[in-house]
């Protein structure tokens, strides 16, 4: 206790010697006190001290009755009566009432009638009258903003919501009621107003009955005249016949120096606000000072009236002029001023009344000072002052917590007023009132849509409540589309409505609303203003006046129209009543604007749906071939009403428009649904009728994006190939529909190569075809196209990529219904696909021969099977049969199958790519056809139509009918597993197309010409050949060695003549070239060069060989960076193309932001040949940056492709690589969060290390990426064990928690150990401990203990001895410490060794007495525990004192620790006694029990075979000893539970015993594993499940926990799923969950555990565990964004007792894992609302300790102590403090906390004293 009474010395102050006989005499301030001092000196001295103490306390309680003020407040409202006097200023002036600020920010009301009796009277005249002859003057022009009034509290009235209104008087009869005419007196300074107006001046009514003042016009301050109710300040010049008549002065001068004096006969009953007066300060207090004046009254001047530079300044006995603020007449408190703008020379009118900072929201203010009675003053980051009352401190329904305000950092305020007394804000800390966005009328725009509260109906509306702040109104007409005739059976008080503001009135603060839908839910623009009311514009309004010329028509404020009675309708009104009703919403387009005028003339008959449709779509960019993203919003018949996001603008989608395939447009139509979200859509038009139309049409999409459509008429040329969609079919011929608005006419002649008898039939509308131009109109803008696939260019692929497309789309149809599960048959439908075989049952035949079958599988559906699929099948009803799906029709829930034996029955055959079958016919559709190959089992489809336009052959695809077919692919992704194939083409009937003579015929290889220059282009020049010809020189034929980073093309001219060579063809589009339809309709020109070496070969027809290997240096020329593949195609030559992938063109990342501007095109680069490419043309891989491989000491760029927590970066390498960053290899300087820093697809520079497993070691250390980096680094590098030395402080990040100890990573090859004594100086049983409080990647600072080379072991210490660091675990978990003497595992160890010695010596006495192990094995560990509890704790003299609550916990610490060590305690689940590796994989399995059974049974097997010999008597005494010792050593194994079985007999045979042992069953499970032997596993945990009784809940959850482990690890996801599933009907769910989830996060499987979490969270949405874990996991995935939304959804679901456990934990996570910054608000905003929970203090502190800065720390602490919790609390938390102190601090903290501890001790000691 030594240190104890040291650190914290008991008692206060020390008493200071005073005198006895020494009193302080009392001050009276009364004016009716009687000083009768004489009596006393007669008295008798003998009188006690005691007795005259006791007078003395009732004198002064007496005199405290008499305006005797002893505290100082500011003024309440509270306080206020009716009859109280303030001093007012005028804030706002309406028409029929002023808004008068008073002190302390409170605001009153000053009516119109409460100005005095002249004026009301003249006001009611006018009311009763109208022909009154006296004219009223506004109240604006009485008073003005900023006047200083005198005023009497009238009214304070209440309302529900708790409030109070203040209304106030100035009429001089209330103000002066005090007065009477003999206390008037010259100098006196009044209120009065003005009573009637003379010739020379003017009456006043100064309230005083029987006196008349007068006011000559030469004495006011304007020298003007003043109107009847005029309110003055006056000045008594002249008392006349005892007061009946008074002359009055308004001199500014002479009102500015009139001072109240004592010979004025001023009392405490006629005192009025207002005067001005010398004073004496009396007292000076916290929280203002005290006055006295006018001799003996007694007066106080609130903290909000000193003057803010004489504050400090203020002493007892100065005298300072004050104003009087009010006047409280029943307990005459009177209130003082010393602010200087209410003193000379001001006083009369304030300049500031108002602050355009109201409702401003400040934040990072501080607290300046707290007056617990009034409220706080607070500092805004810019210095201004603000007020903040007592009662807006806190919410409404909270308690006042003086000490949660002062613990607070940083403040957030909202500026709710301005108080002109004052000249100060007044703000509000109201989180409520802060966080609102809607706190003032400005606030509210018109147009806006709101949602409030009902709180009124009234016979003018509703009045809604939209914040605390703003009400509106929703008038009577508004309340719906339609008049309402009983709204009091919808709007009931409380009810929440959607509105839209009409108009917003900021003076009146009046808010209108609407509540029609129309008005509401409208998308047209709004007419806001005059401005907006363009003409031609539409929008919705609605009618306020129906007369016979036209109706008016208002829309938002004031902005009105006329319609006149012609554009009401397009047929003739007679009567406009008739038809249209007030209120009606109506649509109106704008004819005619004036806006100076505010005119506006109307239409509702000139409002068309395209112009509605252009309105919606008017801000939305158009452009043909656009792609945009829409959501569905209707279906209708010929399409889907779609809206375009996130514009939200309405567009049609047509049906034919969905697909290219006719026969998929209804089909996807069908499934999608309202809701939907479609991509990747095409822009095709805008018009007025349907406004934007889109189209998802593929070969559409393509021919727009490559912008190779005309966009206009004159662009069309004869022989252009477009797509296009057949807009409409007549008997002549089909229109033919292109984008940009073209349409063309496809004769019935040009409609097919074959003869068309009908063509209704060919086509279907909105089919897309490909038409060729064949003639034009130019003077009537009209064109003709052909359709003859004759004349079109076409490819097997383009039909094959066509059916692949028409495939994916059905596939997608069958996703979609998949997934919504909308009926039973859609659900069987999309279960079976072509090929799947059925067992069906044969049912009724139809009339056209089929018949139907009923399957079990199609239950819903309807199977047919054609006649041709029955011929030599049995198909008598009730034959069972087995069935092969042709077609599956979901239009019609039809499935076509078949019977046929060589379908059903026959078995798939391996196919031969490019081998040639013939195919039969087998099922056929509009567009597909299925097909059968062979004899070989498959089956397959084909397309109907090899082109798009080609008509569908009936002949060639009949059911039965043979194909010549060409195997392409035996498995095509793309047809889901089906053989792709190509038909042969057969002689065509019609003409076939002909290949394009090549112009490259009259110019021979080799040959070398003049050749003039037509074009320069970057990469190639255009040349005109001698024979007229077109040839093209590439750009690397024009310089041997181009300088690297020149154009060669530009050094030639147009018009200029040069020497060139051919050497070969180039293949280019031609002119009737179209991407989709025709891509192989190319011409075929001359390529040349220029370079000198190829001018002059010998041998004309040499051939460039392409030589290049790895490493070579080429010449290239930049051509176009891909920004889909990220790469840079470059040129090399003609023939050669290469390409630069991003990594190897940049050194630096700020370079990928553009990677296209690095090179232009046609620039000259170097680069180094990477790989080989084996495509046609010839392609390299090539680098820019000199680096062409991969290997140690590169320094490359590299891409973050993924961030994995425990053990680094994966980075993506040039050239196809990927390597791997440590974590210790990521900086030079360790940090807490080092993959922080870090996102996925970030470029970074990194170093190459070295190669292993086909993987890349990478470093991002600055030391090796710069030669010149300072090699002092505070991490270095640790490459060997050999640079690590004993006695080193190193540091490393926490690799994992084990039975083994701590395990830290050093480098990316060596990790040190930690044992579990050398973590932590506490006493931790249960290593769980540390893993829950160190989180993965925790950086650590450590010292060597020992370094074994051999072995590269490295033992570490991480006890704050060694390091100096705080300790790991924080004090919060309140853990016994560790003992010095003798530690414990030496301890145990000890222990041990004597229990092996006694159970030996045990099973020899058993041998001899017949005794029991069990009660041998009894004694030893009890009298060991007897030993153990003799050792008693340090004696508390040798205690700190600071250290003395670790007391109870280290009672007996050795014995609790031994006892854990030697009771035989039950392992943890799945946590095996041998140590199985549930992580290990098969491969690493191997069997161990299995060889020693057959070792040991090899051996036995050989003794009984040996030969038998004679055995002497010894040698038999000798077996029979041997025997016997075998005998008892099996049976002490038996007998001892600690030996691992080593069979399944063993197993067998304890388990007999204990059949209710999970840990047994779960080694013998484990134990099979170990033999790889996977199946008994799981027949061992099945049989643990049947046999382990029901009871046994604990049990049978542990053998769960292993089954889904073993699935997890060895099983699919299919049977882990289904495990599970049992699992949770024969346990509790909420385990099982808990369960699965760690399991999916213990092996990586983080989407799987994600979604996991999800349905955890929705089932048991009322379980705070699930939250914190799913929070623990988000955080450890470096997820906050979904923790904190998280945490938001559990505060909703949780109730409310849990909110504050629950948040500080989540934010205990975010320290662990997450924002330390994030974690220190969260706990920064729970404490603030309960400052009282030490509990929580005492973790922030622990946390903030280990992650938080020492200033950071002092600051908290130096907060907690200032609380106001008990004594015995805080006492606690200075012994934290010092401790703290002692730890890490300088002797000065540590004398600064003991001297803050002594304070606390003095001041809690006053406390006690008074």
């Amino acid at each position: 206790m030594a240190s104890m009474e040291e650190d914290f010395p008991r008692g206060g102050t020390e008493k200071k010697t005073t005198d006895s006989n020494k009193f302080k005499a009392h001050e009276v301030d009364n004016l009716f006190e009687t000083r009768e001092t004489v009596v006393t000196k007669k008295r008798k001295v003998v009188q006690q001290d005691g007795k005259q103490k006791t007078k003395q306390r009732k004198e002064e309680r007496g005199d405290l009755k008499l305006n005797t003020e002893t505290n100082v407040e500011i003024l309440h409202l509270r306080n206020l009566k009716i009859g109280t006097l303030m001093l007012g200023c005028v804030k706002e002036v309406s028409d029929f009432e002023a808004v008068v600020g008073f002190p302390s920010g409170l605001v009153g009301y000053l009516p119109i009638c409460n100005i005095c009796d002249s004026y009301t009277s003249i006001l009611k005249d006018n009311v009763d009258s109208e022909d009154s002859l006296k004219e009223v003057v506004p109240l604006p022009q009485l008073l003005t903003p900023g006047m200083l009034i005198r005023c009497i509290v009238s009214s304070l009235d209440s309302f529900k919501e708790g409030q109070t209104s203040l209304k106030v008087s100035i009429n001089p009869k209330g103000v002066n009621r005090v007065l009477s005419s003999a206390s008037l007196k010259p100098g006196m300074t009044l209120s009065g107003c003005v009573e009637s107006v003379e010739d020379h001046g003017f009456l006043v009514d100064i309230g005083i009955s029987g006196t008349k003042a007068f006011l000559p016009k030469q004495s006011t301050s304007s020298k003007k005249d003043l109107n009847v109710g005029q309110y003055v300040t006056v000045l008594i010049e002249e008392v006349k016949n005892d007061g009946r008549v008074v002359r009055l002065s308004q001199d500014p001068q002479a009102l500015g120096k009139a001072c109240a004096e004592t010979q004025q006969g001023w009392t405490l009953d006629t005192l009025l606000p207002g005067l001005l007066i010398q004073a004496r300060i009396k007292k000076v207090t916290p929280h203002g000072l005290i006055l006295t004046y006018l001799s003996s009254f007694t007066g106080m001047v609130d903290f909000l009236h000193l003057d803010e530079d004489k504050a400090s300044t203020y002493n007892t006995g100065d005298e300072v002029l004050a104003r009087v603020l009010y006047v409280e007449p029943s307990t005459r408190h009177v209130g003082l001023s010393l602010l200087w703008h209410l003193l000379p020379p001001g006083g009369a009118v304030l300049d500031d009344v108002s602050s355009e900072r109201v409702g401003e929201v400040v934040q990072g203010c501080k607290m300046s000072a707290l007056h617990h009675h009034s409220g706080a003053l607070i500092k805004m980051p810019d210095g201004t002052t603000v007020f903040v009352h007592k009662n807006l401190t806190k919410e409404a329904s909270e308690e006042f917590n003086p000490n949660s305000l002062l613990s607070q950092a940083e403040l957030t305020l909202r500026i709710i007023d301005y108080s002109p007394m004052e000249r100060m804000h007044m703000g509000t800390l109201r989180r409520s009132t802060v966080n609102t966005e809607l706190y003032r009328y400005q606030d509210v725009k018109v147009g806006q849509i709101v949602e409030g509260t009902v709180m009124d109906l009234q016979k003018q509306g509703v009045y809604v409540r939209i914040t605390n702040h703003i009400k509106g109104l929703i008038p009577k007409n508004h309340l719906a589309d339609v008049v309402l005739k009983n709204p009091e059976k919808i709007f009931t008080s409380g009810l929440r409505v959607k509105c839209r503001v009409l108009s917003v009135d900021t003076q009146q603060k009046k808010l209108c609303l609407t509540r029609k839908k129309a008005l509401v839910e409208s998308t047209l623009p709004l007419f806001l203003s005059y401005a907006d009311a363009k003409v031609g514009r539409v929008s919705h309004g609605f009618i306020v006046c129906v007369k016979d010329f036209g109706c008016i028509v208002r829309f938002y404020e004031d902005v009105k129209g006329l319609v006149p009675k012609a554009e009401l309708s397009t047929e003739s009104v007679g009567n406009p009543e008739a038809l249209f009703f007030i209120g009606q919403v109506v649509k109106a387009k704008v004819l005619d604007c004036d806006e100076e005028k505010k005119m506006l003339r109307l239409s509702f008959r000139a409002v068309t749906e395209g112009d509605v449709k252009e309105e919606k779509t008017a801000k939305f960019d158009f452009v043909v071939g656009k792609t945009v993203e829409v959501k569905v919003c209707r279906k209708v018949l010929d399409g889907l009403e779609v809206s375009i996001v996130p514009e939200e603008v309405p567009a049609f989608i047509p049906t034919v428009h969905l697909s290219d395939h006719v026969t998929n447009c209804l089909s996807l139509w069908m499934v999608l649904e309202e809701g939907d979200t479609i991509s990747n859509l095409i822009c095709l038009s805008k018009t007025r009728k349907r406004g934007i139309t889109l189209t998802k049409k593929p070969l559409l999409k393509a021919s727009l994006e490559d912008d190779s459509l005309p966009k206009n008429f004159s662009e069309l040329q004869v022989g252009m190939q477009m797509v296009g969609w057949v807009k409409n079919i007549m008997p002549y011929g089909v229109f033919i529909d292109f984008p940009y608005e073209l349409f063309g006419l496809a004769p019935k002649a040009a409609m097919g190569d074959q003869f068309i008898a009908d063509t209704s039939v060919v086509f279907d509308i909105g089919q897309t075809v490909v038409a060729k131009v064949t003639n034009l109109d130019e003077e009537k803008n009209r064109f003709l196209v052909s359709l003859r696939v004759s004349e079109l260019i076409s490819s097997e692929e383009e039909s094959q990529a066509r059916l692949i497309q028409g495939l994916k789309e059905k596939k997608a149809i069958f996703e979609m219904i998949t997934c919504r599960g909308e009926s039973d048959v859609l659900q069987q439908l999309s279960a079976v696909s072509l090929g799947n075989k059925l067992k069906v049952t044969v049912g009724d035949s139809r009339e056209d021969g089929s018949v139907a079958l009923t399957s079990d599988q199609l239950s819903e559906a309807t199977v047919l099977v054609s006649k041709y699929h029955t011929e030599g099948v049995n198909v008598s009803p009730g034959c069972k049969l087995t069935a092969v799906i042709l077609h599956v029709d979901i239009s019609k829930s039809e499935v076509h199958v078949s019977l046929l034996p060589e379908l059903t029955a026959a078995m798939r055959k391996k196919l031969e790519k490019d081998s040639k079958l013939t195919a039969t016919v087998q099922y056929t559709d509009k567009e597909f056809a299925v097909i059968s190959l062979g004899d070989t089992g498959h089956l397959t489809i084909i397309p109907t139509r090899t082109h798009i336009n080609d008509i569908l052959n009936s002949t060639k695809f009949l059911v039965g009918s043979c194909l010549n077919v060409t195997v392409k692919e035996n498995s095509c992704e793309d047809l889901g597993g089906l053989p792709l194939v190509e038909c042969q083409k057969q002689n065509a009937t019609g003409g076939t197309q002909k290949p394009e003579k090549s112009k490259f015929k009259s110019t021979g290889l080799g040959e070398v010409m003049t050749v003039t220059v037509k074009k320069v282009k970057p990469m190639d020049v255009v040349v005109t050949l001698p024979s007229g010809n077109t040839g093209s020189i590439h750009v690397s034929q024009i310089e041997e060695s181009p300088v690297v980073g020149s154009f060669p093309t530009s050094t030639l001219k147009v018009g200029s003549k040069v020497e060139a060579r051919v050497i070969g063809a180039q293949t280019v589009h031609g002119h009737k070239f179209l991407p989709i339809s025709h891509p192989s309709f190319k011409v075929c020109l001359p390529e040349l060069t220029l370079l000198p070496s190829k001018l002059n070969e010998a041998d004309k027809k040499t051939v460039d060989k392409l030589n290049y290997k790895p490493g070579d240096e080429v010449t290239c020329f930049a051509s176009k960076f891909d920004k889909e593949s990220q790469c840079l195609e470059v040129h090399v030559k003609p023939n050669v193309m290469g390409t630069v992938e991003l990594l190897a063109m940049i050194t630096k990342a700020s370079q990928a932001k553009h990677p296209q501007t690095l090179f232009k095109l046609g620039q000259t680069a170097s680069a180094k040949v990477v790989g080989l490419g084996n495509t046609k043309p010839f392609r390299l891989s090539l680098s820019l940056t000199g680096m062409y491989k991969m290997e140690q000491g590169v320094i490359t760029m590299a891409k973050v492709w993924k961030i994995v927590p425990h053990m680094g970066l994966f980075l993506q390498l040039p050239f196809g690589n990927s390597g791997l960053a440590s974590l210790t290899d990521l900086s030079d300087e360790f940090t807490d969060n080092p993959l922080e820093p870090y996102k996925l697809g970030q470029l970074v520079r990194c170093y190459v290390i070295g190669e292993e497993n086909e993987n890349f070691n990478i470093s991002l250390r600055p030391s090796r990426l710069y030669k010149d980096h300072n090699k002092n680094l505070t991490d270095p590098d640790i490459q060997s064990i050999s640079d690590i030395k004993e006695g080193q402080i190193i540091r490393g990040y926490l690799m994992s928690v084990t039975d083994l100890g701590i395990f830290v990573r050093l480098s990316r090859t060596i990790s040190g150990r930690v044992l579990f004594q050398n973590a932590s100086k506490y006493l931790v049983n249960d290593q769980k401990t540390f893993s829950e409080h160190i989180p993965t990647n925790a950086l650590l600072t450590a010292k060597v203990l020992s370094v074994n080379s051999k072995n590269e072991h490295v033992n570490l210490s991480l006890l704050p001895k060694d390091t100096g660091k705080p300790d790991l675990l924080p004090e919060s978990l309140e853990l016994p410490l560790h003992l010095k003497k003798e530690p414990i595992e030496e301890y145990v160890t000890k222990a041990t060794k004597r229990k092996r010695v006694n159970s030996e010596s045990q099973q020899q006495d058993d041998e001899k007495n017949g005794q029991t192990i069990k009660k041998k094995k009894e004694g030893p560990v009890k009298s060991t525990e007897k030993k153990k509890t003799k050792k008693k704790p340090k004696t508390e003299d040798n205690d700190s004192g600071v250290e003395v609550f670790f007391r109870e916990e280290e009672v007996n610490p050795l014995t609790d620790q031994v006892k854990v060590n030697l009771e035989a305690k039950e392992p943890e689940r799945l946590q095996m006694a041998f140590g199985f590796p549930w992580g290990s994989t098969l491969c690493s399995l191997t069997p161990f029990a299995a060889v020693d059974d057959t070792r040991n049974s090899s051996e036995d097997e050989q003794e009984v075979t040996s030969k038998p010999m004679k055995k002497s008597r010894k040698e038999l005494k000798q077996e029979q000893q041997k025997a016997e010792q075998q005998l008892s050593k099996l049976e002490a194994e038996l007998m001892d539970t600690s030996v691992r079985p080593d069979s399944t007999v063993a197993f067998e045979r304890l388990l007999l015993s204990s059949p209710d042992s999970s840990l047994l069953w779960l080694q013998y499970m484990a134990f099979h594993l170990q033999a790889t032997q996977i199946e008994q596993a799981r027949a061992v945990g099945e049989r643990a499940l049947k046999t382990i009784s029901f009871r046994e809940e604990r049990e049978k959850l542990n053998v769960w926990v292993a089954m889904l482990n073993l699935e997890n690890m060895y099983g699919t996801q299919e049977s882990l799923q289904k495990v599970f599933e049992r699992a949770i009907q024969f346990c509790e769910p909420l385990p099982v969950y808990q369960q699965l989830a760690d399991i999916y996060a213990k092996s990586d499987k983080i989407k799987e555990a994600e979604n996991l979490y999800k349905s955890m969270v929705k089932r048991f949405k009322q379980e705070k565990g699930i939250y914190l874990s799913y929070g623990n996991f988000l955080l450890r995935q470096r997820q906050s964004d979904a923790a904190n939304a998280l945490l938001q959804r559990a505060l909703q679901s949780l109730s409310n007792k849990e909110h504050v456990d629950l948040i500080a934990k989540f934010a205990r996570l975010e320290f662990q894992y997450g924002n330390a910054e994030k974690a220190r608000s969260m706990f920064e905003k729970v404490l603030s609302t309960y400052p009282k929970r030490t509990d929580l203090w005492s973790v922030f502190i622990d946390l903030m300790v280990k992650h938080g800065s020492q200033k950071e720390v002092r600051e908290l602490f130096d907060r907690v102590i200032h609380l106001s919790v008990s004594v015995k609390k805080i006492k606690f938390f200075f012994k934290r403090y010092l401790e703290y102190e002692k730890k890490n601090g300088t002797p000065e903290t540590i004398q600064a906390v003991k001297h803050k501890a002594l304070e606390y001790v003095e001041s809690k000691g006053a406390e006690a004293a008074s």
